[in-house]
């Protein structure tokens, strides 16, 4: 994998599939996780994309590693709707993560070093055939090799790490929150009762506790 000073590191990548899915479609990436050794230090570090049970898959998709002065940084993208409203809709549509020598801690982008510009993991981890012709010969996909399968992705956000916001960014996921028994809703599920106590009713149908359910401040804006 090529950091942004030219140096270079191996990436080991590992992958599950499981979760939830629509009856014949393939399973989803479940977990994925990424291991490599800190240059200079001999410390093997790992980062994994856990399975989510409110997203019924992988959190993330992992799209880029960088290291700057011995500190790693991990740049990835919510896994679809659900995943980018669970993490704020972040726009530029990044979720970004610094080691601090323990875990790994969220950031904001504006955080996240200018000098990083180049997503260097490749993003679709399910096109085996072009992964495995390019590694067959060393067993692992050369830095050319990632931007090579990469390429074929013409979304801004996959070109370089972009810093600014982009326009209509999530435009095509509906804004919902999660309810935990009563799963991800949109507004419009409370909105649409017709009072404040049907709004309520509905809540208490969900089985949704007082603490989580918004009528009352929806309610209070009317």
């Amino acid at each position: 994998m090529l950091l942004h000073d030219g140096s270079k590191i191996i990436v080991e990548r590992s992958q599950s599939f499981g979760g939830r899915t629509e009856p014949g479609k393939n399973a989803p990436v479940k977990e994925q996780k990424i291991t490599f050794t800190l240059p200079g230090t001999g410390n093997t570090l790992s980062f994994t994309s856990e399975y989510g049970e409110d997203v019924g898959r992988a959190n993330f998709n992992l799209l880029g590693l960088h290291i700057l002065n011995g500190t790693p940084y991990l740049l990835a993208e919510p896994n679809l709707c659900l995943s980018y409203n669970k993490w704020g809709r972040p726009n530029p549509p990044y979720v970004v993560f610094k080691h601090d020598g323990q875990n790994w801690q969220r950031i904001p982008l504006a955080e996240f070093p200018a000098e990083f510009k180049n997503i260097n993991l490749v993003i679709n981890t399910k096109r085996e055939n072009e992964i495995e012709r390019l590694s067959k010969k060393t067993g692992f996909v050369p830095a050319e090799g990632v931007r090579e399968i990469n390429s074929s992705l013409t979304q801004p956000e996959y070109k370089t790490i972009l810093r600014e916001a982009v326009a209509n960014a999530g435009s095509g996921c509906i804004k919902t929150n999660y309810y935990k028994g009563a799963g991800w809703l949109s507004p419009d599920w409370f909105t649409d009762q017709p009072t404040l106590d049907a709004c309520l009713r509905f809540c208490s149908i969900k089985k949704i506790n007082s603490e989580s359910c918004p009528c009352n401040e929806l309610f209070k804006k009317e």
